[in-house]
Parts: structure tokens; C-alpha cells; sequence
């Protein structure tokens, strides 16, 4: 008799689980088949996502959608609630326009602003904000109207906003086909020796789902890469430009991290408290006060360049690294002065 529950159906890390028991009975049948007939409102694709990320295992290991699955297999899946349907409402919230045309416009995005509502951020959203601001933005497939790209809540930098169809459709394409350049300037913990690529899956941690981590080996995840530049060396900190050839989520915090230099004030990673330098207490005590000048991850997405999706001109833009941002780079600078005047 198979068995299929639906364990802790809450908002708990926005996940749904479900556990089934094949029948003694049960043909070899491919894993994502098997479960795509048990489980309700769930797609073949979806399936294959969380088994391609880890959520998918059988008797406790994680497995490829291709398995086969044999009698009295022990199936546990975690999935993401899927996006739900709710109603974006415009808010007067003041935006910072960079440059604006018939077709697109360049924003801003301030730090501890989060890019669209889902749970827990249903409103004070730059997608809100986005709305009120203009009228007739075109909707993505994800239902949020003109966005193209997203950034992490407390990274701050450019973005690009599609006012038309066409221009969705064409920026959206540049994105899939990497044909436009993303850089982005962050500061990271270690003495960065020489400029690099990282290159490893990412994916959804399997011991922590809210954070993500690198799949060396490449059984879970997606493909991602980022080159990354030294811009300044501060001792214990490292100024890097990063260059994005893939958009995975947390890609810059999570690359970074694995290779030993994870992000500055990056709380989720580890990065707020010391993880290079002395054990002095007159140094602590600076650290700490750079982490309360900025309390979130060093990073801004600083450039953009794309093509025009009506003139098919090349165009560029950049920003200036946030006041935040900024000032704890001076004091770093200052911390670097010293130590060498001290030496």
C-alpha cells in the first residue's frame, strides 16, 4: 500500500515535504514519473528542480530525477511553494532613477530593499514601488511586472526595468544568453593573492535550505561562474571587482565563501564577526565598528551594460559604491596606512 503524507504543509522555510512509500508491488519507473502521478498541482519540471538541487531522496540519499524507483523505496521530497497569486499594489515609494527612455529604465536599488513581494514582504517592495511609478509595465512569466534581473535584499546597485514587451523579451534573452556585463565591486575577508575564476554548481544548502553552497562535484546545483579582479588590497580585506557569467542566487556570497573569502558584514555566511587579523582587542573593537556602519554583505552592483533593445545600441552605466560602503572602505584604508606606518 503506498503511503503519502504531507508533512508540516506550513510556511516553514516556504517548503512543502511530502514522504512516499512505493508498494511492494512496484515496477521500475522513472523517479520523476512516479512522483508527477502521486502528487497533485505538481509539474515533471518542478520535480526535476528539487531533485537537481538535492530535495529529492530515496532511503535518505539524494538522487537524480532519472532513478528508477524499486519496490518499498522510502521517497521524501521537499519543493518550494510555488509562487502565489496575490495583488501587487502601487506604493508612493520614493525610487532613484539613473536614466529613463520609451523603452527601459535604470534604477537604483537601495540596501535592505527587497526586489519583489513573497512571503514575509508582501508590501515596501521595489516591484510596489515600480508601480506606482509607471503604468502599463509588462509582465514576466513569474507575474512581476518589468522585472528582468533581481538583487539580493541588502545588495545594493544598478538594475534594469523593462517598460515593453519588446524590451522584456529582449533584455530577457541577453540575460539567458549572457551576452550583457555585470559587474559588481564587493569586499571580502582574506588577502585576495591574484585575480581568478570560480567555477562550481550552486545550489540550496542540504543541511541549511536557506542558505546555498557549491557543488564541487557538480551532482546538485547549477552551473555558475565568476571571474573576479583584485581592486585594492587592505591587509585582512580585500577590495574585488566580480564579473558574472551565470546569475545564480547568493552566486558572488556563496563563490566567494567557498574559495576563503567570504563576503564582509555577510551575516548569512559567516562574515560579520573577525575572520582575518589579530586577536587584539583594539582591533576587534574596529571590525565591530565597520560591521555597525554597514551590518549587511560589502557588495554593490556597480555597472551594467547591455544592448538597447530598440536602437541596438551598446550602453553602460555605473555607479558610485553606497555611502555605507564607502565609508568603511576609508576606514580600512586608514587601518592599512597605519599598520604600514607601524611596521
Amino acid at each position: 500500500m503506498e503511503e503519502n503524507e504531507i508533512l508540516e504543509e506550513q510556511e516553514e522555510g516556504f517548503f512543502e515535504h511530502h514522504r512516499i512509500v512505493s508498494d511492494k508491488g512496484q515496477k521500475l519507473m522513472r523517479l520523476d514519473k512516479f512522483l508527477v502521478d502521486r502528487l497533485e498541482r505538481t509539474s515533471r519540471n518542478r520535480i526535476q528542480n528539487a531533485a537537481e538541487d538535492g530535495y529529492v531522496k530515496v532511503n535518505g540519499i539524494p538522487v537524480k530525477s532519472s532513478y528508477k524507483v524499486k519496490p518499498n523505496d522510502v521517497i521524501t521530497i521537499e519543493m518550494p511553494y510555488p509562487v502565489r497569486d496575490m495583488e501587487l499594489i502601487a506604493e508612493d515609494i520614493p525610487i532613484e532613477i539613473v536614466y529613463e527612455d520609451d523603452a527601459l529604465v535604470i534604477l537604483m536599488k537601495p540596501k535592505n530593499m527587497v526586489v519583489h513581494p513573497g512571503f514575509g514582504n508582501f508590501s515596501g517592495t521595489l516591484l510596489n514601488a515600480m508601480l506606482f511609478h509607471f503604468q502599463n509595465l509588462p509582465m514576466n512569466p513569474d507575474a512581476r511586472p518589468g522585472l528582468v534581473h533581481r538583487l539580493d535584499k541588502n545588495t545594493t546597485g544598478l538594475m534594469v526595468i523593462a517598460k515593453t514587451e519588446e524590451a522584456l523579451t529582449h533584455l530577457g534573452k541577453q540575460f539567458f544568453d549572457r551576452t550583457l556585463d555585470r559587474r559588481y565591486v564587493a569586499l571580502v575577508w582574506g588577502d585576495v593573492k591574484e585575480d581568478g575564476t570560480v567555477i562550481g554548481n550552486t545550489g540550496r544548502s542540504l543541511k541549511d535550505r536557506k542558505v546555498f553552497t557549491v557543488f564541487p562535484e557538480g551532482d546538485h546545483g547549477k552551473h555558475a561562474v565568476t571571474h573576479y579582479k583584485v581592486l585594492k588590497r587592505y591587509g585582512y580585506v580585500t577590495l574585488v571587482e566580480c564579473k558574472l557569467e551565470t546569475g545564480r542566487t547568493h552566486q558572488i556570497r556563496v563563490h566567494m565563501k567557498h574559495i576563503g573569502h567570504t563576503l564582509f558584514g555577510d551575516f548569512e555566511y559567516g562574515g560579520d564577526r573577525v575572520l582575518k587579523g589579530t586577536t587584539f582587542t583594539k582591533y576587534k573593537q574596529f571590525v565591530q565598528n565597520c560591521l555597525d556602519l554597514l551590518p549587511r554583505q560589502a557588495l554593490h552592483a556597480r555597472t551594467l551594460s547591455f544592448t538597447h533593445p530598440t536602437t541596438g545600441e551598446w550602453m553602460s552605466f555605473e555607479s558610485e559604491l553606497p555611502k555605507d560602503m564607502q565609508a568603511v572602505l576609508d576606514k580600512w584604508e586608514g587601518y592599512s596606512e597605519n599598520s604600514m606606518k607601524a611596521k
